[in-house]
């Protein structure tokens, strides 16, 4: 089998991307053995504003004009709901963060998104005594259900194995690559945290952060908006919730732990005053880079390999963005801005 693109991983990187090929007419095929669960356990929150810092995140006019276009454009390909645009609310805890959020509002580059009047939510089991600031551009992916409904799109056009990728399989040629019955022109690494298996790119500073969520059910709640606040609560309708998240930097497993349960159970009963139930416990590994930022680019000595990684807890807005970069830079030789490419990790590994 002859393809443009063989795709390795088919989380958020490796979906967008396989996407962004497809509508370009490219030929692809994607490997992925569900050894990674970070996209699948995700709160799916999307955001453009830093709200500890009250900063915009990276090109965020740019990710938002192609990435929620791109999602909706895949709802109607798939026949199926999973982008939920609804607004954030912060929670503001005394006069400091309302001055705070008031100097943020005033700015120009952010008056967009950052409401400069605060709200009060009709809501008894969410109260604060200084308020809420709402944002707009703002809402959730249901990054479990694209996943399931993607893999079972890309099974029925022919272009999906579930297994897991041999490195020692590969073989480089000068203009394309061999694995196993697979000849591809490219082949391009989405493998999340699994990136500290692969040969070819695990001298990258891809650091992972555990993160660990509750879903709760609660009948009294009744929550309609996101709340953001110590931590995050996300309605996911029929009186569900995702409560989220933990930060651990040191754990690099998938087990759910106690320690994190009851923090975030801490943190929730500081924000709502409603009975609720535990209905689950998630735990995954983010691929987050020391600098902060994404993996894109080519190899160093392989023309024919390439990474998409690195995205954090921005894959939401980085996935489909990010993958168009890279598209354009393979294609079309358009060079990837110093933030994001792999250069500036050679350039230290290799000075």
């Amino acid at each position: 089998m002859e393809v443009d693109y063989l795709i390795i991983g088919s989380g958020l990187a490796g979906i967008s991307f396989a996407e962004t090929c497809l509508l370009h007419h490219k030929k692809i095929m994607v490997l992925n053995d569900n050894s990674q669960n970070s996209t699948t356990i995700a709160g799916g929150l999307y955001n453009p504003i830093v709200l500890k810092r009250f900063t915009k995140i990276w090109e965020a006019e740019a990710q938002l004009a192609i990435t929620i276009p791109f999602y909706k454009n895949l709802e109607t390909k798939l026949g199926t709901t999973f982008l939920y645009e609804i607004p954030l609310f912060r929670k503001l805890n005394n006069i400091e963060e309302q001055n705070n959020w008031f100097a943020a509002s005033d700015k120009t580059t952010l008056s967009n998104y950052l409401c400069s009047e605060l709200n009060t939510l009709n809501n008894e089991a969410i109260v604060s005594n200084y308020k809420f600031g709402k944002v707009n551009e703002t809402g959730f992916l249901d990054t479990k259900k694209l996943k399931e409904n993607y893999t079972n799109y890309l099974v029925a056009e022919n272009c999906y194995l579930e297994e897991t990728f041999d490195y020692s399989k590969l073989v480089i040629k000068d203009d394309y690559v061999e694995y196993d019955a697979i000849k591809a022109k490219k082949i391009v690494f989405a493998e999340g945290f699994g990136l500290h298996n692969n040969p070819y790119f695990n001298n990258l500073p891809l650091d992972g952060t555990k993160g660990e969520l509750l879903v709760i059910k609660s009948e009294n709640l009744k929550l309609n908006e996101i709340i953001n606040s110590s931590i995050w609560i996300l309605p996911l309708g029929n009186h569900l919730y995702k409560v989220g998240a933990t930060y651990n930097w040191e754990d690099k497993t998938n087990q759910k732990t106690e320690k994190a349960k009851t923090e975030l159970l801490t943190h929730l009963k500081e924000v709502i005053s409603c009975d609720f139930e535990v209905i689950d416990h998630l735990g995954g590994i983010r691929p987050t880079v020391k600098d902060r930022r994404p993996l894109l680019g080519k190899h160093h000595l392989h023309n024919q390999l390439y990474i998409l990684n690195g995205m954090g807890t921005r894959g939401v807005l980085f996935a489909p963005y990010l993958s168009d970069k890279l598209y354009q830079y393979i294609e079309n030789g358009i060079p990837l801005d110093n933030e994001i490419s792999i250069e500036r990790c050679y350039k230290k590994l290799f000075r």
